[in-house]
């Protein structure tokens, strides 16, 4: 089997080792940087300057490290950055950071993302944080480890969660 589904479209310019299996119809930017062991089912964006760390898999429809939902972005060069060991399910959405955040969105390692969950822009996730279906976080909002978010909670912007919540 090979590596890289022939349907899919890999900018010349993304950095992303030999070890990672990406299926059909991906699109992966210029900018994205994607670790060893990465599994990428289908059906994904990644763009942006984003990295993803080695042993995360991305399910169908997610849309990773496409500009902010923030109308104060203006193109400004911002992070996204998905720790090791991440499942980020279907339809899930990440933005990187602006200005007004320190330029940076983060998660830890171990996390698990469920479908149609939304992590924004200039959020700092933990490590072994659950978002069940549908939960959302605006922008700059803190989740501590071991937090766990309901299915369809909308956490307001400027949020913070503590850790084991």
């Amino acid at each position: 089997m090979d590596k890289i589904h022939i349907t899919s479209i890999i900018d010349k310019n993304s950095t992303i080792d030999s070890s990672v299996l990406i299926g059909p119809y991906c699109i992966i930017g210029p900018n994205v940087t994607i670790e060893k062991n990465v599994k990428i089912i289908s059906n994904v964006v990644i763009d942006g300057f984003t990295t993803i760390a080695e042993g995360t898999e991305i399910f169908p429809f997610a849309s990773i490290g496409l500009p902010p939902q923030d109308l104060k972005y203006k193109g400004e060069k911002s992070e996204l950055f998905i720790g090791k060991n991440t499942i980020i399910r279907e339809y899930v959405t990440m933005n990187p950071g602006t200005e007004g955040g320190g330029m940076v969105t983060s998660t830890g390692n171990n996390c698990l993302f469920m479908a149609s969950s939304h992590v924004a822009h200039d959020c700092k996730v933990g490590n072994n944080v659950i978002l069940a279906n549908n939960a959302t976080l605006g922008g700059h909002v803190e989740v501590g480890d071991y937090a766990f978010i309901a299915g369809l909670a909308a956490v307001h912007q400027f949020v913070r969660i503590g850790p084991h919540s």
